[in-house]
């Protein structure tokens, strides 16, 4: 496995069209992969290729990629990187391998974390209708999906609670029904989107209706409670829309109050 980030161009057409549509940008990392065939991302148990966009400002924008395999992101740089500076030493991306975190995993570790996601849910507005998929559109209800101890258990993590003399609301306060789960964990939301997009064209070559996938951010503090299902959550992802960015967990050392470095 492997860890890749790429700083894009945000000023280049090719960066902004990129930027634009998921459905580009997975296409775009998919071609770092040339012997990569589809049927080879799909073994539920097998590791796959996730990405990312991190927005650290309004013009500096990072993409991950975790991969099976080293990627060529040469594409990339001459489509939305800096191609005249890039070089043999430095090819305008950075890659290094997946396994030595991996390997370092224990039970009882505490990181600190990112990741874009999908929280989603199924409704019913009719008796008799069929239940569909619908976003959560709340920071309450994003966060308490990521929350679920199930959801959680499977991934092999569980957010860590604030210390008691940092919780916004003391234990035994009443006043609030329902607290925000921001005051107990150590969790925020840091974006929340909404990308419409093509996602193809049918037979007759009428486009199909356009994909709408809300994606929010989470940052926050975790505890390691079982190291292989954490790998397994590291290198196949969380939820849903993983082709559309969404998924990739990263973690990092826990730094000092007002720092995040995954």
């Amino acid at each position: 496995m492997f860890l890749s980030r790429f700083r894009v161009n945000t000023a280049r057409p090719g960066a902004r069209r990129l930027l634009s549509s998921p459905q580009a940008m997975h296409a775009a990392v998919m071609s770092s992969f040339p012997h990569l065939l589809p049927s080879d991302n799909q073994a539920p148990d097998a590791p796959r290729v996730l990405w990312r966009l991190d927005q650290r400002a309004r013009a500096e924008v990072l993409l991950y990629v975790v991969s099976p395999d080293r990627p060529d992101l040469t594409h990339l740089v001459e489509q939305a990187g800096w191609p005249a500076v890039a070089g043999p030493e430095d090819p305008g991306w950075q890659t290094r391998p997946y396994a030595p975190l991996l390997d370092r995993l224990t039970a009882g570790q505490r990181w600190a974390f990112r990741l874009t996601a999908n929280p989603v849910h199924t409704i019913r507005r009719k008796e008799g209708e069929p239940r569909k998929l619908t976003a959560h559109l709340t920071p309450v209800h994003q966060m308490a999906w990521l929350l679920d101890d199930k959801r959680q258990e499977r991934c092999g993590f569980r957010v860590c609670e604030k210390p008691a003399e940092r919780r916004l609301l003391p234990e035994g306060t009443t006043h609030h029904k329902r607290p925000h789960p921001g005051d107990r964990y150590e969790l925020a939301v840091r974006d929340t989107r909404s990308l419409s997009f093509d996602k193809s064209r049918t037979a007759g070559g009428r486009r199909d209706k356009p994909v709408t996938v809300t994606t929010v951010t989470f940052e926050g503090h975790l505890e390691v409670t079982d190291t292989d299902l954490l790998r397994r959550t590291l290198t196949q992802g969380i939820g849903r829309a993983r082709a559309y960015g969404c998924g990739l967990l990263t973690l990092a050392p826990i730094a000092p109050a007002g720092q995040h470095t995954a």
